[in-house]
């Protein structure tokens, strides 16, 4: 299908530039990895006045880890992010999750910013940046953001993103405790396919947890009462099956092509029982190597 929309192409040379071209169009659009942006435009779905391309931004691109924090830039695609010796020694679940998203050349320009500029419900990156508590750093007229991750998905398909703002990178603490993790993904098949229901853990060694579950809600949703049932318990069968039991009430999941609402509420329950045990496994040294399929 051809792109029939007419607009303006403009390579931005910095960042200023791009800021400026927000100002200047009243429906501008950002082109990076543009796995979504090419489609939306082929359909028809968008039609801008510019689109406004930030591949060659090279300061977007970085992956580095100072002061203990992670910073992944916008143009910062999944291929990266898997092959990141920093990613992979610190935060490994990225990593994990990174291996899940569509096929090596979608991941080959894909980036995490695009999927979480995105929003749509099944998207991989939004689980495992809320247990890390990640913060989305945006640049605009008004100056820069650091618009915290809970705050920043406002529902399916809609972010906190001002119209007039660009993401430059996303921001991500370093537990101060140690800490192991687990992302398990259900899907139709082996291979691409979108999420019927992902699902990222951080176990602590004071056995304190974070658990959000996505695709089953129209934004990531951090199971807050799970996690207080949970922390600093011995994870006993009788606890695992009350924790199981709240999931129904954490969750909203629908009926689609995917799945049906039932299959994934069930499976959301195998998924948390498999996930914290492979979480704790790997928190005391052993368990499934990372980017090894629980379910």
């Amino acid at each position: 299908m051809a792109i029939e929309n007419q607009y303006e192409y403009v390579k931005a040379k910095n960042l200023d530039e791009v800021v400026g071209l927000l100002q200047r169009f009243k429906n501008a659009v950002i082109l990076s990895g543009g796995t979504d942006l090419v489609e939306l435009l082929k359909t028809g779905a968008v039609h801008p006045d510019v689109v406004i391309d930030i591949k060659g931004l090279d300061f977007l691109k970085d992956i580095r880890l100072g002061n203990n924090i992670l910073w992944i830039g916008a143009g910062v695609t999944f291929s990266e992010l898997i092959d990141s010796e920093i990613i992979n020694e610190h935060f490994p679940i990225i990593a994990e999750m990174s291996k899940t998203v569509a096929s090596v050349g979608i991941r080959n320009r894909a980036t995490m910013v695009g999927n979480i500029c995105s929003a749509v419900p099944c998207m991989d990156s939004g689980p495992v940046l809320s247990v890390y508590k990640a913060r989305i750093i945006t640049d605009g007229q008004i100056g820069e953001r650091q618009i915290p991750i809970e705050q920043w998905f406002v529902g399916n398909r809609k972010t906190a993103l001002f119209k007039n703002e660009i993401v430059k990178g996303i921001s991500i603490p370093v537990p101060d405790k140690k800490h192991s993790g687990c992302f398990v993904k259900l899907r139709r098949y082996s291979g691409e396919d979108l999420a019927q229901v992902n699902l990222a853990i951080l176990a602590f060694d004071d056995y304190s947890f974070r658990i959000t579950f996505g695709a089953v809600a129209p934004t990531p949703v951090r199971a807050m009462r799970i996690e207080r049932l949970i922390n600093r318990m011995k994870l006993v069968p009788e606890l695992m099956e009350k924790a199981q039991q709240l999931v129904e009430d954490d969750i909203a999941p629908i009926t689609d092509i995917r799945a049906t609402k039932e299959y994934r509420l069930h499976m959301a329950k195998v998924m948390l029982e498999r996930g914290l045990n492979a979480a704790l496994d790997r928190l005391n040294g052993g368990g499934p190597a990372y980017g090894k399929s629980v379910i």
